[in-house]
């Protein structure tokens, strides 16, 4: 913490504020791995840690069993979510059919008066790649891709792609990792073409750009999971 910087606990809250304070720390540990899966959330150390009652506490991890990413077990111990590998096949094939209908449908309806939001995002997506701030990477690119999404213009694909997305945070996670968070410059390349694709309306070309960057991420979790986890699996497996 930097020497002027307020404690979690100095911070002044309003009615509510607590919640949305433990639940954005956590939320962000849990996204960037600092917690690791499995790992116990204790509701009387998380009230010491944050200096407040377990009330806004409970409320926090509530929410964040909402976005799946803690776990209430049986015996009522809350724990962060583990990531179920197993079920990655399907998942992918999830993501990677929105990122090609979305993708499609927003080269359907591009003008240049649409591509603004897309573009802003791209920018912050390269900013987050130079500064090696994988936490900003993985915002930046969901918010990249929910841009497209919404310029396709069907809300319930926008819905579904976000969920999917925001489950996958943590599976982004280690896709960085796997870079030492230092993603090459190609995958920021990757993102203007597809903008160029988009802006040109031309449908195949961002079909088969969708295509492309759902198979290189498929491809590199698949290595991550054979070469650190000690397990291979054919996440290309239907």
């Amino acid at each position: 913490m930097a020497k002027n910087e307020p404690a979690e606990t100095d911070i002044p809250r309003t009615r509510g504020s607590g919640t949305q304070s433990v639940y954005t720390i956590l939320r962000r540990e849990i996204l960037a791995m600092t917690l690791s899966p499995g790992s116990p959330l204790d509701e009387v150390r998380l009230s010491e840690r944050f200096g407040m009652s377990r009330t806004p506490i409970r409320e926090a991890l509530l929410r964040l069993s909402a976005d799946g990413l803690v776990t209430t077990l049986p015996n009522r111990n809350t724990i962060v979510a583990t990531i179920d590998f197993a079920s990655l096949p399907p998942y992918f094939d999830a993501l990677t059919l929105m990122y090609r209908v979305t993708t499609r449908g927003a080269a359907m309806r591009a003008t240049p008066q649409a591509m603004g939001e897309i573009r802003k995002r791209q920018a912050e997506f390269a900013a987050a790649v130079a500064a090696h701030d994988a936490f900003a990477m993985i915002e930046a690119n969901r918010e990249f891709h929910v841009a497209i999404a919404e310029l396709a213009g069907n809300s319930y694909y926008t819905t579904f792609f976000a969920r999917l997305l925001d489950e996958g945070r943590r599976i982004l996670r280690l896709y960085y990792r796997t870079f030492d968070d230092r993603l090459p410059r190609q995958y920021v390349d990757e993102h203007e073409e597809m903008i160029a694709a988009i802006e040109a309306r031309d449908v195949e070309r961002s079909d088969r750009l969708a295509i492309k960057h759902a198979e290189q991420i498929v491809r590199q979790i698949q290595d991550y999971i054979a070469r650190d986890l000690g397990n291979p699996i054919d996440l290309a497996a239907s």
